[in-house]
C-alpha cells in the first residue's frame, strides 16, 4: 500500500492528516491497519485489490444495516452492543479502502458478564430488528459470505429462502466444481418440509457470527463486525456461534434471557450450519467435504 496515496485519500476524506498508520493483524481477507490521524482520532482500515472494492462496499452496507437496527433499541439496550461506524469508503491508488470507527478490543479472559451483555445485546439487535420489515427474507443486494457470493433474493418463505439461497447456491456449486456431495438431492427435497412449521420472523441477522467476529472491549462492552447480512431466522446467528471454537456459554445464557428460543431450535443447529461447512469446502476444500458430507447423512437420519 502506498502510503503516500493512502494519507492523501484520508485527508480528503477525514479532513485531517494521517500522523501514524500501524498493520493489524487477524485478517483473512483484507490487509488491516490502525491509523492515527493528526487530531487525535483513531481509526481501523482494511485495504485491497481494486476489483474487491464489492467486497468492502457490502461490509459498509452490513455495518450500517445493524447500526440502524440496534438505534431501534431503548438507550440501554443499546449499551449492551457496538458496532464500528463506516466513515470512507474507495479507491486510495490503487487500493481499496474502508474506514470505520476503531475498537479497543482484545480482553481474552473477559468476564461472563461481557458476554452475556454480547447475547443479550443480539437479542436486542435481532428483535429491534423486527419493528421495519415487510415479511419477506433476503436483502436488498446480493453480499458475500467470507470471500465467497451469497445470493439473498427476497422470498416470503424462509423454508424456501434458506433452502434456495443458502443449501442449493452452496451445492450447485460444489457440484460445479465437481463435488456431488451423496444425499444432496434428496437434503433438498426435504429441508422445505423440515422448515415448515417453524414460524421465523424475518429479523436482520449477522449472518457470519463466528468467534472471529465478536469481542469484548477492552474498557468493558462488546462488539460484532464483518456482517454478511439479510433478514433471516435469528436462530442462524446462534447456530454459527457454535462453530469454529464457539461462544461460551454465557453468551448464550444472555441471549435466551434477553429473548428465549422458540421450541426445536436445538434441532436446527446443524441444518443452518451445514450452509457454513459448504461454504468452507467450496472455498477451502480439504476436510470440510467430509465434514459436510457427513452432516449431510446425520441430518437425513436424525429428521427422518
Amino acid at each position: 500500500m502506498g502510503k503516500q496515496e493512502l494519507a492523501h485519500w484520508v485527508l480528503q476524506h477525514t479532513g485531517a492528516a494521517l500522523k501514524a498508520i500501524d498493520p493489524v493483524g487477524g485478517g483473512c481477507i483484507h490487509r488491516a491497519w490502525r491509523l492515527e490521524l493528526q487530531d487525535g482520532r483513531a481509526c481501523f482500515a482494511k485495504t485491497n485489490r481494486p476489483e474487491l472494492l464489492p467486497v468492502l462496499e457490502a461490509e459498509a452496507d452490513g455495518l450500517e444495516a445493524l447500526r440502524h437496527a440496534l438505534q431501534g433499541a431503548e438507550p440501554a439496550e443499546q449499551a449492551l452492543l457496538q458496532v464500528p461506524k463506516p466513515l470512507s469508503l474507495g479507491l486510495a491508488g490503487d487500493e481499496a479502502v474502508l474506514l470505520l470507527s476503531w475498537l479497543d478490543l482484545g480482553r481474552s479472559a473477559a468476564p461472563d458478564h461481557d458476554w452475556q451483555a454480547l447475547g443479550a445485546g443480539l437479542a436486542e439487535l435481532h428483535r429491534s430488528s423486527l419493528k421495519a420489515h415487510d415479511g419477506r427474507f433476503g436483502w436488498g443486494q446480493d453480499n458475500f459470505i467470507g470471500s465467497a457470493p451469497q445470493p439473498n433474493r427476497w422470498c416470503r418463505s424462509w423454508a424456501e429462502f434458506f433452502c434456495r439461497e443458502r443449501l442449493g447456491h452452496q451445492l450447485q456449486w460444489a457440484a460445479r466444481s465437481g463435488h456431488h456431495l451423496p444425499l444432496a438431492d434428496a437434503l433438498l427435497e426435504q429441508v422445505p418440509h423440515w422448515l415448515a412449521d417453524h414460524q421465523a420472523e424475518p429479523c436482520l441477522v449477522h449472518g457470519d457470527l463466528w468467534s472471529g467476529n465478536a469481542g469484548v472491549l477492552q474498557g468493558g462492552g462488546c462488539a460484532i463486525f464483518d456482517p454478511a447480512v439479510y433478514r433471516g431466522d435469528r436462530e442462524v446467528d446462534l447456530a454459527m456461534a457454535r462453530l469454529f471454537g464457539g461462544f461460551p456459554a454465557s453468551f448464550f445464557e444472555g441471549y435466551r434471557r434477553a429473548w428465549p428460543l422458540p421450541p426445536g431450535h436445538q434441532q436446527r443447529v446443524e441444518l443452518y450450519n451445514l450452509y457454513h461447512l459448504l461454504n468452507h469446502a467450496n472455498l477451502f476444500g480439504g476436510s470440510y467435504w467430509s465434514q459436510s458430507a457427513a452432516s449431510i447423512a446425520s441430518l437425513m437420519e436424525s429428521w427422518s
